[in-house]
């Protein structure tokens, strides 16, 4: 995120399986239940969400 978007980000540990990603408090990306097994969205795909928010 700071080398793709040139920006801070903050990471927050979560409960087990948990994968969120928020920009201003609204969640872009919500891993649900694929997270709990391992399933996790690709770099690209987050790094397009939150740069989407940021636009918007």
């Amino acid at each position: 995120m700071r080398r793709e978007l040139g920006t801070e980000v903050e990471m927050i540990r979560g409960n087990y399986g948990e994968f969120k990603v928020l920009v201003d408090g609204q969640t872009v990306i919500d891993g649900g239940a694929l997270a709990a097994l391992g399933v996790l969205p690709s770099g690209r795909k987050v790094v397009a969400a939150v740069r989407e928010r940021l636009s918007g």
